[in-house]
C-alpha cells in the first residue's frame, strides 16, 4: 500500500472561486500556508478539513475530492450555492416534481 497523498480538487475549487490561498484561509480561520499543504496534498485533507473549506467554497465535501469545478454543469451548482440553507430542502422538493412521470 502507498503512503502517497490521495489527490483532491481544493485548488482547483479555490481558483473557480476566484480566491487566493490568503483569502480561503481567512474564511476559514487559517493560514495561506495550511492551504498550499492541504492543496499539494502534504497535509491530509480530513472530514474536519473538508466541513470548513467546503462551506467557504460553495460546494460539498465530496465534490472538493471528486469533481473538477470546470467540468460540471456550473448554472445549477451557482444557483444551488445561493439558495439559503433554509430553504434548500424546499428547493430539492420542487426539483424533484420535474423528475416525476406523468401519470
Amino acid at each position: 500500500m502507498s503512503d502517497a497523498p490521495l489527490e483532491n480538487k481544493l485548488r482547483l475549487w479555490r481558483e473557480y472561486r476566484e480566491m487566493t490561498q490568503e483569502e480561503l484561509a481567512e474564511a476559514i480561520g487559517t493560514t495561506a500556508a495550511v492551504i498550499s499543504l492541504l492543496e499539494s496534498g502534504k497535509r491530509r485533507l480530513s472530514l474536519k478539513w473538508l466541513l470548513k473549506l467546503a462551506p467557504a467554497l460553495k460546494t460539498t465535501p465530496g465534490f472538493l475530492i471528486d469533481h473538477d469545478p470546470n467540468e460540471l454543469p456550473t448554472d445549477i451548482m451557482e444557483i444551488w450555492a445561493d439558495i439559503p440553507e433554509q430553504q434548500q430542502e424546499q428547493a430539492i422538493a420542487v426539483l424533484r416534481t420535474f423528475t416525476r412521470k406523468a401519470s
